[in-house]
């Protein structure tokens, strides 16, 4: 410290003296020197523990106290001038009364300022410190527990039982006082943890008719972080009169135990386990008033469920990596922390300090942080593994998590193994489908109808399955749904109309069911519902753990084989190894362009699905396709600023187990060989074109050649104006989707060759087309129409009642159509029209018995803009 600071404390000492005499003698100063007298005595104890803490000062404090210390000095100055000059010469006394004003608002300033910010930094540091001491002791406490171990000491059978051990016990209360500090780090987190507490604090003490409320998220985002913060609150201690229990359930809990506890608590009783059962299902209501009941990582629905008293004045907040729609009345989604917040975050591990230091990378920090995505444990795992490394070894960290490995041991066991406990306990065909995941590119959306049709053809499930897979994924946080932001309501038309109502009737699924319409709006019983404008998300920390999974063992061995990321060229690992055969099911390539000479041979005899993944203006398919044998899906996704000119397309004409095909944003020649020889693909079900050029495309898909094609799906292809009449050939096609084809005009007039097979006809967004051919009311099996957002479609077909099977249409938007045919009325399978209201009145006059006409409400939404 300076000299000016040693001294600081006397200066102020003295001031407060010639402050007490000015308010005795000077009226005119007596308010500004009372107040003066207050700053000053809140401030002098401040510098009496600067001065005799004996802790060296950074540079920027040691400046600040330095203009206190004048500030001080010029206080004690003016305070001798008041002092002295005569009480009747009334315009000096008052011009050192404005001096002493502004000086009294100098101190002021200072106290609300830099001294608050003094503050928060040492709060900050003491945490940090904290932590890593409990880290320590953490550690020692495990090492401790697996040399004792083997002693097998434990309680409640002599000593030598597996009844759990008091080390055990003793891990278990470290563990949890860790989390509790690790409360503090609300005060690190900033206004993404305060505006999330505020919301959970609603909750708590706001909304009397909610019972149980929820706090999820996934693992490491700071879900038992607020949690204990919330129950820190003033607010909502005295709320509750600080009658709040907060118990950790774990994956293995004592049920009887926690039910125990819980009712104890309630009933205001310490009576243990042994009384339980004189409370439970007598207590009506919390004898001693309102009380609080805090869940903390619970893993099970039905150990949940034994642990909710549905007592009044108690109030349940559960905090879970899983969702629990179905018992929970609101739930708060904890949200990832965002730019500057995240890099503070970071910044307290790696550097101990809250901001990037001078001299450091910030581009390579920044880098870092990004590939952590917001994730709060992610941060101080991947910080702390990288304090005090150079920075080489932190180019190597950056280049390691851009493929999805540990950057080393400490942030295998403390990240990927912590996060890897959300997996390791689900079932194997739905952690298989999780693995799945990280076969498709960091930060893209992965196709919902892609994802489903991969896991129909390689895990031995049917869409209904597949379907209720993805849901329980999604509540237990380990991916994310997102539908199309520009619609209004969820969409609903194609395929799947079939799979929601047999999952609804379906007792092991239908609670998942339930969810998926509470979360995303979806009319319980709708059928036809689509997944097209569907996509799945998943934070790059979870991509990391399914990659870091499927990677374990020898390449040749593995399952899945993946590059992480977009590379030049395939990987070196895999050319190296290519002499013998590869074993995987999941090809995932992510290149740049690729020319005939840049693939190498590969032996792929197990490989089912094939994942192309490239930007590139050019891209020639690989050479070893002819060798896939059981190839069933391929999956080919530009992800280039223009569509790519697709060669070698050729080669999928010997792919003769080939059941899906995905084809975006490219520019396709041909989707048939031209050699006559070529043998039929017979098991080819599905062909989706979305973003491509077709260029007339179409009229060369031969009924010959995909003589049992299903499903035909067209999506966002402009340059699309009419479909052959060769296509009424497939009489085995049952779904056809043209979608957001701004340029499409006209039908076959043939479509009605069709009528044997077509059961869903999709027309959504093509504002060009004008009419339905005549020949569509010959489609006597069609089951739903949807020609919503055709604002150009002039009218419905006049023999539109001869569609004696159509059970839906969905007609939105369709402004031009301002009536109905009269035809209408002998519709008999017809119970759902969605419509505008403009037009409602004519569905209505029909009045059928069982026909439900759903007015659409119109929804203006811009958000979908930043995509």
């Amino acid at each position: 410290m300076t000299v000016t600071d040693l001294f600081a404390g006397e200066i102020a000492t003295e001031l407060l003296k010639v402050l007490f005499s000015i308010s005795r003698r000077a009226c005119l100063c007596k308010s500004t020197a009372d107040a003066l007298i207050t700053s000053t005595n809140q401030l002098l104890p401040i510098i009496q523990e600067i001065k005799y803490s004996g802790v060296e000062l950074p540079a920027a404090r040691q400046f600040q106290l330095d203009g206190l210390s004048e500030t001080l000095r010029g206080g004690l100055e003016l305070s001798r001038k008041a002092l002295a000059c005569s009480r009747w010469n009334v315009y000096k006394m008052l011009q050192l009364a404005r001096r002493m004003e502004r000086l009294e608002k100098r101190i002021s300033a200072f106290l609300h300022g830099p001294l608050q910010a003094h503050v928060l930094a040492d709060v900050h540091h003491l945490r940090f410190d904290s932590v890593e001491r409990f880290d320590r002791l953490d550690c020692s406490a495990r090492q401790l527990e697996q040399r004792l171990e083997s002693l097998k000491i434990g309680v409640g059978d002599g000593g030598g039982g597996g009844g759990g051990g008091w080390m055990e016990e003793a891990v278990k209360r470290v563990d949890a006082e860790e989390q509790r500090w690790e409360g503090n780090l609300v005060t690190v987190l900033g206004v993404g943890m305060a505006e999330g507490k505020k919301r959970v604090k609603e909750m708590v003490i706001e909304r009397d008719e909610l019972g149980i409320v929820g706090i999820c998220g996934i693992g490491g985002s700071g879900k038992t972080t607020l949690a204990t913060d919330l129950c820190r609150d003033d607010e909502v201690r005295c709320h509750f009169k600080n009658r709040i229990l907060f118990l950790t359930i774990s994956q293995s809990p004592d049920v009887e135990q926690l039910r125990a506890k819980i009712l104890g608590f309630i009933a205001e009783s310490d009576h243990g386990s042994g009384s339980f059962g004189c409370y439970d299902g007598f207590i009506k209501e919390a004898p001693g008033g309102r009380v609080l009941i805090v869940l903390d990582d619970v893993w099970s629905l039905s150990v949940l469920e034994q642990l909710i008293f549905r007592i009044d004045g108690c109030k349940t907040l559960v905090v879970s990596r899983f969702k629990f729609s179905t018992v929970l009345g609101a739930s708060y989604e904890v949200e990832l922390l965002k730019g500057d917040e995240a890099v503070s975050l970071f910044c307290q591990s790696a550097f101990e300090r809250s901001f990037i230091p001078p001299g450091s990378d910030a581009n390579l920090v920044n880098q870092i942080v990004n590939k952590c995505k917001g994730l709060p444990l992610a941060l101080k795992v991947i910080g702390s593994a990288l304090r005090g490394q150079p920075e080489m070894y932190w180019a190597s960290a950056k280049k390691r998590l851009s493929r999805g490995e540990p950057i080393c041991e400490s942030h295998e066991n403390k990240l990927l193994d912590r996060m890897a406990i959300s997996v390791q306990f689900l079932p194997k065909k739905v952690r298989e489908c999780f693995l799945d995941l990280g076969s498709f590119p960091e930060d893209k959306k992965i196709p919902l109808d892609v994802l489903i049709n991969m896991w129909v053809e390689i895990h031995d499930v049917d869409e209904e399955e597949a379907f209720a897979i993805l849901v329980e994924l999604a509540d237990k946080n380990l991916l994310t749904l997102v539908k199309d932001a520009r619609l209004g309501f969820f969409p609903l038309s194609s395929s799947s109309s079939y799979i929601l109502s047999k999952i609804a009737s379906h007792s092991k699924f239908n609670k998942k069911v339930v969810n998926v319409v509470n979360v995303w709006g979806i009319r319980a019983g709708d059928l036809y519902s689509s997944y097209h404008d569907i996509s799945v998300s998943q934070h790059d920390v979870l991509r990391d753990l399914a990659i870091h999974m499927t990677n374990r063992g020898e390449i040749n061995e593995r399952k899945q084989m993946i590059m992480p990321r977009r590379e030049m060229e395939l990987p070196r690992e895999w050319e190296r190894n290519a002499d013998n055969p590869f074993c995987a099911q999941i090809i995932s390539i992510h290149t740049g362009e690729m020319n005939e000479m840049d693939w190498f041979a590969m032996n792929l005899p197990k490989a089912e699905v094939l994942i192309i993944n490239f930007s590139a203006t050019t891209y020639f398919l690989p050479p070893f396709i002819h060798n896939m044998s059981r190839l069933r899906a391929l999956i080919v996704i530009n992800h280039g600023s223009q569509n790519a000119t697709l060669r070698n397309l050729s080669v999928l004409s010997t792919c003769s187990n080939l059941r899906s095909l995905w084809l975006e944003k490219v520019t396709i020649t041909t989707l048939a060989s031209s050699n006559p020889e070529t043998t039929p693909l017979t098991n080819l079900r599905k062909i989706s074109l979305v973003l491509c050029n077709i260029n007339n495309t179409l009229d060369s898909i031969l009924p010959s050649t995909f003589p049992s094609l299903s499903e035909l799906a067209i999506d966002h292809c402009d340059d699309l104006i009419h479909l052959p009449s060769i296509t009424s050939q497939f009489h085995s096609l049952k779904s056809l989707s043209i979608t957001n084809c701004h340029n499409f005009r006209q039908l076959p007039t043939n479509l009605g060759d069709l009528k044997r097979s077509l059961h869903i006809l999709r027309l959504y967004a093509c504002p060009s087309l004008r009419m339905l051919p005549r020949s569509t009311c010959q489609l006597s099996r069609l089951k739903y129409l949807d020609v919503s957002q055709c604002v150009n479609l002039r009218s419905l077909p006049e023999g539109i009642g001869k569609m004696a099977g159509l059970e839906k249409i969905d007609m939105r938007e369709c402004s031009e159509v301002f009536c109905v045919p009269d035809s209408a009325a002998s519709m008999e399978s017809l119970r759902c029209v969605i419509c505008d209201e403009e037009v409602s009145w004519s569905w209505k006059g029909f009045e059928k018995i069982g026909l439900h006409v759903q007015v659409a409400e119109k929804h203006f939404n811009l958000d979908w803009l930043h995509e």
